[in-house]
């Protein structure tokens, strides 16, 4: 299927993770990629494996030169943005008054400056083709979490600049919506695999009973950016195997 014959899709965070499950899913149905990393040789991995058109370029999008440049080199490359899709991110897990507060800083810097920086980069080549932007958030960024309050506080952002973005945007007709997972088994959550009870209580949370592999989220951040989805904008979209279904009490059964 070439659902996105035609269409140019930018990805942040592409090297890995959901990134790269968003990047394999595109090419699959036909897109032409650039993709952005700080992971250099991973991308590059990555564009060998990938079907059809592909270009990287390295990327910190802490660096809001950096935004500004890749965007720029996907219209020199390509012409236009169609799609942009804001993947790139850090986490810290931590109480408040542990550690540095560099710590708090660099996810701030990443997770959510980085989106606002990518969207504000992209935001009139976006107008020019009637694109749409599919941001990564998190159920993280719906409720809190212990010990997470750094990575709560730039997904609760990310989650409520999408909602804001999308209102300011609609009249131009630019969508921006926002996916939110769950436990996804990523390089960022790598060493909870080694926590065999951690992962017994993510999947007695969950109902679909485990977590996600990056192709699972890949699907939906497909959907938004499909024309199947060319009603929709605004939207925080759990794709979180039903848990925030949940009001938070422990099974009867």
């Amino acid at each position: 299927m070439a659902r996105f014959a035609d269409t140019v899709v930018l990805i942040t965070g592409a090297a890995s993770g959901i990134g790269e499950g968003a990047a394999r899913r595109f090419a699959e149905e036909g897109a032409t990629l650039m993709l952005g990393d700080i992971d250099a040789a991973a991308l590059g991995r990555l564009a060998d494996e990938l079907p059809g058109t592909v270009a990287v370029q390295t990327t910190d999008v802490s660096d809001r030169a950096a935004c500004e440049a890749l965007v720029q080199a996907t219209i020199d490359r390509f012409g236009r943005i169609d799609v942009l899709v804001n993947d790139a991110g850090v986490d810290h897990l931590g109480k408040l008054d542990e550690g540095e507060f560099s710590a708090f800083t660099k996810v701030i810097e990443t997770d959510l400056y980085g989106v606002v920086q990518m969207s504000r980069a992209a935001i009139r080549h976006l107008r020019t083709s009637k694109g749409c932007i599919v941001n990564i958030s998190s159920v993280s960024g719906l409720g809190g979490d212990w010990n997470h309050s750094f990575y709560c506080a730039a997904k609760g952002a990310v989650s409520n600049f999408t909602r804001a973005l999308a209102m300011d945007e609609a009249q131009h007709g630019v969508r921006v919506n926002a996916v939110n997972p769950s436990l996804t088994y990523t390089a960022l959550t790598a060493g909870m695999k080694e926590q065999p009870e951690l992962i017994a209580k993510f999947e007695e949370r969950i109902p679909l009973g485990r977590g996600a592999e990056p192709a699972d989220i890949a699907g939906a951040i497909a959907f938004l950016a499909s024309e199947d989805a060319h009603y929709v904008t605004g939207v925080n979209l759990p794709v979180d195997g039903g848990l925030t279904a949940s009001n938070g009490q422990p099974p009867l059964s």
